[in-house]
């Protein structure tokens, strides 16, 4: 998604440093605000744009300082849109869920809670390969449950 010009899409554009996905958290909370959508599902959507602007940056980017994290956010009547983009190689999609009794029991890594948390806090999620570098996540969540 690159939203077309309009007063419901903003665009960010973020230097890859960890700690700044609480940038895109803020703007994301306000712009859902702004656009209607309920409190609880805004939680949501901030942990879910946390997470893609982490993963961006740590294992799309590689912890690059040069590389950029561009976050766009798009309301229509249905849905809060969000796609996040990396500047890198991106990273496996397929990661399995985390199993959380083993982490727990200190047996296995916390390895794949981002992607975890956001296939299972949005209402839609694709990946893609951009064909001229780069990984982009789109998110969606529904105005209504």
């Amino acid at each position: 998604m690159q939203p077309s010009a309009s007063n419901t899409a903003v665009k960010i554009v973020l230097p890859n440093i960890l700690g700044y996905e609480r940038i895109a958290m803020a703007c994301s909370a306000s712009f859902a605000q702004l656009n209607g959508l309920p409190p609880d599902r805004i939680e949501d959507l901030k942990t879910i744009v946390a997470e893609a602007a982490t993963n961006a940056m740590q294992h799309g980017n590689g912890g690059r300082a040069e590389a950029r994290v561009s976050i766009w956010f798009e309301s229509t009547p249905e849905a809060i849109r969000v796609t996040v983009q990396d500047e890198g190689n991106g990273f496996q999609n397929t990661v399995p869920d985390p199993d959380i009794e083993r982490i727990m029991d200190e047996r296995e890594t916390p390895v794949g809670f981002g992607l975890f948390l956001i296939r299972n806090l949005a209402d839609h999620v694709t990946y893609r390969q951009l064909p001229e570098g780069g990984h982009r996540i789109e998110m969606r969540i529904a105005m209504q449950p």
